[in-house]
């Protein structure tokens, strides 16, 4: 009932409003060029009242008129107030000129913030969030998270993997400057191969994303930025090492080529070629591995149109396993080893359409091409995935009436070809998904916003599929803001690529039947309540999300001999709970913490052939991270430390089976300890240049014989696919990070 209720609400939008909003973007202009660059997070109010907005990551923003003033003020630090005395006009576009006065700037804000202006619960982490940690890869970015965890898959190949709402990664639609890209075979090590230097922002959006991006959003989005061309940062230099051995450098360049024009080269190169095996099992702690990795793209910019395009290469080598195993030996059946060599390419493109006298309208069309190529081994058994993808995405947006009323409306394309083959068993699948949408915004001077969307797309192999979406935002005070959110997921399972940490086994992979489409519900809610206490600013954030599923991909892996696939019969849901402080007691001095509560279940076949409703395998379900952060004026030191408790979660019985057993009794599973983790970092900053010096695990946990039966890797019951915690010990690192500012 609730699915029908949800679907036919979007269509019951017939709401009409009298009020006028003013709307406009807030830019820079860029020394010696006519080029404008959108200010995030500029403040917006009217003067000599409290009704304030921020602009977003595109400098844009939206704030109803008052009776009570007509005099607009636009702030940002380093820059000079603006104010615009507002008459009939709705829309401004607005330059701010740098405050020549000032000797040195520092800007200065949030590391992380919530986007007031989105229905969408989103948190936006930004380059100072970033800074907090290493951050060598987008991986490692979510460090300081309290709604992202990042855990390995295994204890062989280095592959990670993210959890969000309860569920690992793949159900998160990860896009690439809104292109879906850590998807299909490039899940598996696809948070590798994105660079922290390159990342601009993340925004982390709960629940059921925009039906724009398309419908693999089942528990939420994560949208990557990376820099771009006309950045002010001229060149980035990052050099990186730590005491396990690995080094990388990554360079960023960037040109402004003339008013309209501009160019960036984006490099990354990596390397980690010690041995260590600190637990002394005989297996490689850390997998050796070589990576390249480079991105050269280009910007046009004119009155009425803007264009963005590139290309991305990388190479990736990967060696583990045994100790003494090199990459000769491979197929051997005396040495137990691991490889994987991965080459991927891409080509996008973005042009837009713009209308500066309808700042509110646009045309955009995406285009993005790309080829992922691996070949890999666990010691006799071969993988090997190859995916071809074709993407294209056409939006146009404008209003209905007046700018209270908009709209976006597109058309979309997607081909995946993979073709796959593990040992002797050949997996292939061509999908070829047009694609239509709308979407619809309602605001109503910003005390209420609703966003209602669906798409139709017309899957070749599994038929057309209904995609409903919808979120509310309303602000009960200016302090306080509710949200809720309801949509429907569908996508597409590489089972092999999604548990390739699992293959290092002596399991045998079994597919009962053949796999269908997950499809998934969400509902959500959350409040964010804003305060300040004295001198003292914070707020508190609750959240609440359950996803449940219609179909599941079951990877039941509770027989220690099998992993098996097959379709979800029964029940399974997943239920989330978050609360999360954050507070500023002092100037420059920040404090998060967090609390994070998981209920995660699913019907898995027991040993009598009946469904049994199980809490989800290797799923912690409490959680509670601490982090603190000072920095001296200026930002000359900053000191960040970071705290994590993981509780326990549930792992599958490993223990050896035979065919009696099997049939007499149920295996029981077991509980792993729960541990903390503790980072930290200090910083020295310079004029062009920052020296950083770290520590991650600095409370050494290691998990105790993560390889199960590592002494005879060829035998029944090896397996290293059951990391629920560190298999290293602490590490510490170190590096410098060189500016040069346009």
């Amino acid at each position: 009932m609730i699915k029908y209720l949800v679907g036919g609400m979007l269509f019951l939008i017939a709401i009409s409003v009298s009020a006028q909003r003013i709307t406009g973007t807030v830019n820079e202009q860029l020394a010696d060029s006519k080029t404008l660059r959108p200010i995030t997070g500029a403040n917006v109010y009217w003067s000599g009242t409290s009704q304030a907005v921020s602009t977003d990551t595109a400098g844009k923003f939206s704030i109803p008129r008052i009776t009570q003033s007509n005099l607009l003020v636009i702030s940002f630090v380093g820059f000079r107030n603006d104010t615009v005395r507002i008459g009939a006009e709705s829309e401004l576009q607005v330059v701010l000129q740098n405050d020549q006065t000032l000797n040195e700037v520092t800007v200065r804000g949030n590391a992380t913030t919530i986007d007031r202006l989105s229905p969408h619960q989103t948190e936006i982490i930004t380059t100072r969030a970033l800074a907090k940690a290493a951050c060598c890869n987008l991986s490692e970015s979510f460090e300081t998270n309290a709604s992202v965890s990042v855990s390995y898959s295994d204890a062989v190949t280095g592959a990670k993997q993210i959890q969000m709402l309860g569920l690992n990664g793949t159900y998160i639609q990860t896009n690439i400057e809104n292109i879906p890209s850590i998807r299909g075979l490039a899940s598996t090590f696809g948070l590798n191969f994105v660079p922290g230097t390159w990342i601009q922002s993340i925004d982390i959006g709960k629940g059921a994303g925009s039906v724009v991006n398309g419908y693999e959003s089942m528990t939420g989005q994560i949208n990557v930025e990376l820099q771009k061309p006309d950045t002010r940062e001229k060149l980035y230099l990052n050099t990186y090492v730590n005491s396990f051995g690995r080094a990388e450098t990554n360079l960023n360049l960037a040109h402004q080529l003339n008013e309209k024009w501009s160019t960036a080269l984006l490099t990354h190169a990596s390397a980690l070629r010690s041995r260590i095996d600190q637990n002394k099992d005989g297996f490689l702690d850390l997998p050796l591995y070589t990576q390249y990795n480079v991105v050269n793209r280009w910007k046009y910019q004119s009155e009425k149109v803007m264009a963005q395009f590139g290309v991305k290469a990388l190479y990736e080598d990967r060696l583990g396993g045994q100790k003494n195993f090199k990459s000769e030996m491979k197929g051997s059946d005396a040495v137990y080893g691991f490889g994987a060599k991965v080459n991927r390419y891409e080509f996008f493109s973005k042009v837009a359409r713009l209308f500066p006298d309808k700042p509110y309208k646009g045309l955009g069309l995406i285009v993005n091409a790309s080829l992922y190529d691996s070949k890999s081994y666990f010691g006799r058994s071969n993988y090997n995935g190859r995916q071809e993808t074709l993407y294209g995405n056409l939006i146009y947006q404008s209003i209905i009436g007046n700018t209270n009323h908009t709209y976006k409306a597109g058309l979309s394309y997607l081909l995946d070809q993979y073709k796959e083959r593990y040992r002797d068993m050949p997996l292939t699948r061509n999908e070829s998904v047009p694609g239509a949408f709308f979407e619809y915004t309602y605001n109503h001077l910003d005390k209420f916003v609703l966003v209602g969307g669906g798409r139709v797309d017309f899957h070749n192999l599994y038929g057309t599929q209904w995609t409903p979406r919808l979120h509310l935002k309303y602000n009960l005070t200016d302090e306080t803001t509710l949200r809720a959110s309801a949509g429907k997921g569908f996508r597409v399972a590489n089972p092999l690529a999604e548990y390739y940490g699992n293959l290092v086994s002596s399991r045998s992979v079994v597919f009962r039947e053949q796999i269908r489409p997950e499809v998934s519900w969400n509902f959500g809610a959350s409040v964010t309540q804003e305060f300040k206490l004295g001198n003292m600013d914070g707020n508190l954030i609750v959240d609440f999300y359950r996803t449940n599923f219609d179909n599941q991909l079951i990877a039941d892996m509770e027989d220690p001999r099998y992993i098996v696939f097959y379709n979800l019969e029964g029940k399974a849901y997943a239920n989330s709970f978050q609360a999360e402080a954050n507070l500023t007691p002092l100037k420059r001095f920040e404090l998060k913490l967090a609390y994070r509560l998981f209920d995660v279940k699913q019907t898995i076949r027991d040993m009598n052939n009946e469904n049994v409703l199980l809490p989800r395998m290797m799923v912690s379900r409490d959680r509670v991270l601490f982090n603190a952060g000072y920095a001296l004026p200026y930002d000359k030191w900053k000191f960040d430390v970071t705290l994590q408790w993981n509780g326990k979660r549930r792992i599958p019985y490993m223990g050896p089976v035979s065919d009696h057993q099997h049939e007499a009794s149920t295996m029981e599973s077991t509980m792993s300890p729960s541990f903390y983790n503790l980072n930290a970092q200090v910083t020295r900053t310079f004029p062009k240049w920052d020296i950083y010096i770290g520590g991650e695990n600095l409370t050494h946990f290691r998990q105790k014989d993560p390889i199960m039966n590592a002494n005879y890797p060829f035998g029944e019951n090896f397996d290293a696919g059951m990391a629920w915690g560190p298999v290293t010990g602490r590490m510490i690192y170190a590096g410098i990070r060189y500016k040069i500012i346009k």
